[in-house]
């Protein structure tokens, strides 16, 4: 872990340094469990006690707040986007040593740059392309004819199904498979008939794909998951769906075949989202949300009950079984009102 001081961070980072820019940093941490020599940073004026209180050498702060602080303070802009910077520079990736794993299977006719590490039990087939200064991890595969760019890491065991493209400085994280097929069923009498799925799943650009989840290829048309795109872990993305560029997707989504969603969205964790719907770019969809029509509009998108003790759940879900009829008796009774002669007023006596 290399060790450096708020200067170095500032020739780096950009900003301004309020205090003494010589001190040494060797780490990070958050502000309670900070020590000497560990960076933390501040990102609203909510804990400022803490960052007070705080064993941090220095602090990353919004510029607003470096004047209230007793450490050395780097103020930028964005303290949250610096704060990530600067956990690169302290804990810098370790670069494998290029080449390939005698216990790796590799088809005589890939293409794989010399830069490229493929580990042990990895399995490479026919046509595939490696680019530079991509790792692939313990046990993935790479499919026939599927193509990674330059600079990608595949943690352990991540798949990468036949005819699928990934961009460049794509991280997939462990078990995530990419271009399984989709779930695409024809019914034949008295029995299901399997649909080939012949399209393909494209990664994008700068995309992250989080443990575990799948990502079906097209059953024509390609799924496509554009730049920037970032996914947590347990996420389905069905076949034949597009996701915009720099669009955030939590844990546990759920998203049916066909459907678009559009470029700087957020989705909560354990959102659903059914098929063949659109979604306009700058949507937030919050949390468990289900989301049944098109969001056609920027905005945010909620449809969680809120939380409330059992009785009450189950005394509101006993109106709830009811709502039609009261709806119905609201309606005769405002017919009845319309229909009544309106009040005379009278003279005072």
């Amino acid at each position: 872990m290399p060790s450096l001081t708020l200067a170095d961070l500032q020739a780096r980072l950009g900003g301004t340094v309020r205090g003494d820019a010589s001190v040494p940093l060797n780490g990070a941490a958050s502000l309670e469990q900070a020590r000497p020599g560990q960076l933390g940073f501040l990102l609203s004026r909510k804990f400022l006690a803490a960052a007070r209180a705080s064993g941090a050498s220095a602090l990353i702060v919004a510029e607003s707040l470096s004047d209230t602080l007793p450490q050395p303070c780097l103020a930028v802009a964005n303290p949250h986007a610096c704060f990530a910077r600067a956990l690169r520079l302290l804990y810098p990736e370790p670069r494998p040593a290029p080449g390939i794993h005698p216990s790796a299977s590799v088809a005589a006719d890939c293409v794989i740059d010399a830069t490229a590490q493929i580990g042990p039990g990895c399995v490479v087939e026919t046509g595939a392309r490696i680019g530079a200064r991509s790792v692939l991890g313990p046990n993935c595969v790479i499919g026939a004819g599927a193509t990674l760019g330059e600079d990608c890491r595949l943690h352990a065991h991540v798949t990468v199904q036949h005819g699928c493209a990934i961009g460049h400085r794509a991280i997939l994280h462990p078990g995530c498979v990419i271009g399984s097929d989709g779930f695409g069923l024809a019914w034949e009498g008295n029995s299901w008939l399997k649909v080939p799925q012949v399209g393909r799943a494209l990664l994008g650009d700068d995309v992250e794909v989080g443990a575990n989840t799948s990502i079906d290829r097209g059953a024509l048309d390609d799924t496509v998951v554009e730049d920037g795109v970032k996914l947590d872990n347990l996420i389905q993305i069905a076949h034949n769906c597009r996701v915009g560029r720099h669009t955030a997707i939590a844990a546990c989504v759920g998203i049916a075949g066909s459907t678009r969603i559009g470029a700087y969205c957020q989705i909560g964790g354990a959102a659903m989202i059914i098929g063949h719907l659109e979604i306009a770019d700058r949507v937030t969809i919050s949390a468990g949300s289900f989301v049944a029509k098109n969001l056609k509009e920027a905005g945010t998108y909620t449809s969680v009950q809120p939380l409330m003790r059992h009785a009450d759940w189950l005394r509101n879900a006993a109106h709830l079984r009811h709502l039609d009829g009261l709806a119905r008796r609201i309606k005769e009774l405002e017919n009845q009102i319309a229909g009544m002669p309106a009040p005379t007023q009278q003279e005072p006596p």
